[in-house]
């Protein structure tokens, strides 16, 4: 099994909301490992790059201004399976049909304000992470659990 790198964004409403260290607390109880985190101020710039698939769309500038509202956690997490793993860990996008137990079905209310966004795909993993952070902000560790974690 071969680890890979996904991209997490926890947004907005859970930056203000104080639900950082839950939402990273349970990406780390789970055996994730984090290699790059920071806080960011996110320009319209970088927003409007970020959601640029959805350009033209009713939803892009509503989203794009949301994200450039209040500072973002960026973090690049990885282990094996990561894309999949985060993304079940975050339940559906409308927290409102996300299942209890998943970070959306437990702290996001609204559609809009769902705290955390993953990368759906290795490609686009691969697009999000060159994105938000230099080669050099991603750093190579292990982790002291690592050897527990797989078979």
């Amino acid at each position: 099994m071969e680890k890979e790198r996904t991209f997490v964004i926890i947004k907005p409403d859970a930056v203000q909301r104080g639900l950082a260290g839950e939402i990273i607390s349970r990406f780390e109880k789970k055996g994730i490992k984090i290699v790059a985190m920071k806080l960011v101020s996110v320009s319209k710039e970088l927003a409007e790059k970020h959601y640029e698939i959805h350009k033209g769309k009713p939803f892009f500038e509503p989203t794009v201004k949301y994200i450039t509202s209040s500072p973002v956690i960026a973090m690049v997490l990885e282990g094996i399976n990561a894309i999949d793993m985060v993304r079940g860990m975050m339940g559906k996008t409308d927290p409102q049909k996300a299942e209890m137990g998943t970070i959306r079905g437990d702290l996001g209310q609204f559609i809009g304000r769902n705290i955390v966004h993953g990368s759906d795909s290795k490609e686009t993993a691969e697009f999000e992470i060159n994105l938000w952070f230099k080669t050099e902000e991603i750093t190579k560790y292990k982790r002291i659990d690592e050897d527990w974690l797989t078979e």
